[in-house]
């Protein structure tokens, strides 16, 4: 049953800023927990000394020193670090419910469709055996060509008559994923040792090379793509219920589903540059949320993108701790957790 279907626009906004107020409270913690013990007034500091220079003066006594280690610590590593997974988890979750829209399979994700896939292609290929040849735009641009000539094949697919439904679509993204992957491993294998252990960082996902450098170009693609969504949310509505009935209002259904295909795309691919194939989150994020306001891409949209931020940002708080002083990768958990999700999801399906 859909729990906040029914109801108003009023009772749907309190939910998004009752997830707003969970994120915002989660950053203390999630800024504190971690290899390294912080205390926390030294982390307020900190944050004030940043952004507002002089303020610091009311929590600690003007002659007490922080350290340059937990100073770095704490500004140049886990606040970008904590963005990040905040990004990542929105665009993540906004590309998942959109390949679930378009191609009106709740199974989509662009982990399982092989988008995120070629991307790690992409960036193996570049990281190994290319070389920056266009600077730092060389791994984006790599990583966004690797998941474009995915998307480029399961659009394609989707096309045709005989294998659009859910089941071939979902089969044929596997497969796909699969083949990507398994030539993401031969060029490991063909590379240098020393550059391939780096890779393992695409392969796996994590958010341990976030830096305040690295936020720009995340933010600003998943900034526009979910402005992008929500102006044409209504046809992605009207894409829901058929393509005759799309059609039917006046829409050009192939060059929507191509447009919608592409933003996918570059958002998956943008943040497998910067966090490597986190899988999954595209799945479980909009089936949780669909489970609460109902299928209405106006209200997915906002939704996803914030109650997939704040499952990323304590997802990355586990990985920190569940094996301090080592990292776990992002990915192996978001992994575990979401093939769970997928197997309950075909059960209650086959049910």
């Amino acid at each position: 049953m859909m729990i906040l279907s029914r109801l108003g626009n009023k009772h749907f906004a309190l939910l998004c800023w009752v997830i707003v107020f969970f994120i915002i409270m989660s950053i203390p913690g999630a800024l504190l927990l971690g290899t390294v013990s912080v205390d926390p007034i030294q982390s307020i500091q900190i944050v004030l000394d940043h952004l507002f220079p002089g303020l610091s003066l009311l929590v600690l006594p003007p002659g007490e020193i922080i350290p340059t280690g937990i100073n770095n610590i704490i500004w140049e590593l886990r606040i970008p670090r904590i963005l990040m997974a905040c990004i990542a988890g929105a665009g993540l979750s906004i590309a998942g419910l959109t390949l679930q829209s378009i191609t009106r399979n709740t199974l989509a994700d662009p982990h399982l469709l092989g988008i995120s896939s070629g991307a790690v292609l992409g960036a193996v290929l570049v990281t190994i055996h290319i070389g920056e040849v266009l600077g730092e735009l060389t791994l984006p641009l790599a990583a966004f060509a690797g998941s474009l000539l995915a998307t480029f094949i399961i659009a394609s697919v989707s096309q045709s008559s005989r294998a659009s439904s859910a089941p071939h679509l979902l089969m044929c993204g596997v497969a796909l994923s699969f083949v990507l992957m398994s030539a993401a491993n031969f060029a490991l294998f063909l590379g240098d040792n020393r550059a391939s252990h780096q890779v393992v960082f695409w392969m796996l996902g994590g958010l341990g090379l976030a830096r305040w450098s690295h936020l720009l170009i995340p933010f600003g693609v998943c900034l526009t793509g979910y402005i992008f969504l929500h102006f044409h949310a209504r046809y992605i509505n009207a894409l829901l219920i058929g393509d005759e009935t799309a059609t039917s209002l006046g829409l050009n259904v192939k060059k929507l589903r191509l447009l919608l295909f592409v933003t996918s795309a570059l958002i998956t691919s943008v943040l497998v540059a910067n966090t490597g194939a986190i899988g999954f989150i595209g799945l479980m994020i909009p089936h949780i949320c669909r489970y609460f306001v109902g299928g209405d891409i106006r209200r997915l949209l906002p939704l996803s993108a914030l109650l997939g931020g704040l499952f990323l940002l304590w997802v990355d708080v586990l990985a920190r701790t569940l094996l301090a002083p080592e990292e776990l990768p992002v990915g192996i958990i978001t992994g575990f957790i979401g093939g769970l999700f997928f197997i309950a999801l075909l059960l209650r399906k086959s049910k």
